[in-house]
């Protein structure tokens, strides 16, 4: 819902339980107001992540946290340093250091001598690392097909190419989402 302030709209999200009705345009102008494409992207965003979760969880993967999805992708298949995790979640070295603290005690990444230089450490997933980014994209293929199933395949396949064709091909894969937010 969105705050009438003067029979303006405010772009303000209030509470839906407090009785505040949300804007509407005026009668000649017969479309969605601009700030609801971000909300429902997010929502959309929103619905898959914690539906993910929802399902990890049932799976054993209790503990997993959406950001920690996240830093297990910046990880990635051949592991990286702290600064490197940083770097492409978007946060400091030492936030990324907590975050795979965290990993390491959950049993998703441990830390190993980097062969190449014998002064720092590389983060490697974890077979239970692994497993659970390899569930992840099944779940996301599970949860695209319920989509399809619901709008139609042809409809989330216009989604994803319409989407395509405004989201710079370099923001589209970025893995500092939570960074951007404000969390780290």
């Amino acid at each position: 819902m969105v705050d009438d302030v003067d029979e303006g709209n405010v772009n303000q999200v209030v509470d839906s339980g407090k009785g505040v009705r949300a804007s509407r345009p005026s009668e000649e102008f017969h479309d969605t107001p601009g700030f609801e494409l971000p909300l429902l992207l997010l929502g959309g965003f929103r619905t898959l992540i914690d539906r993910l979760h929802a399902r990890l969880a049932e799976e054993g993967h209790a503990g997993l946290r959406p950001a920690y999805g996240f830093a297990l992708q910046a990880i990635g298949g051949r592991g990286a340093t702290a600064s490197d995790i940083g770097r492409r979640l978007g946060v400091s070295k030492q936030a990324a250091g907590k975050t795979v603290d965290r990993l390491v005690a959950l049993g998703y990444a441990e830390r190993t001598d980097d062969p190449g230089d014998a002064r720092r450490k590389l983060v490697r997933l974890t077979p239970h690392g692994l497993a659970a980014l390899g569930r992840s994209a099944a779940v996301f293929d599970e949860l695209r097909a319920e989509w399809a199933g619901a709008l139609g395949a042809e409809r989330v396949r216009d989604i994803e190419a319409a989407l395509r064709t405004v989201v710079p091909a370099e923001t589209a894969f970025r893995l500092d989402a939570t960074s951007w937010l404000g969390g780290s």
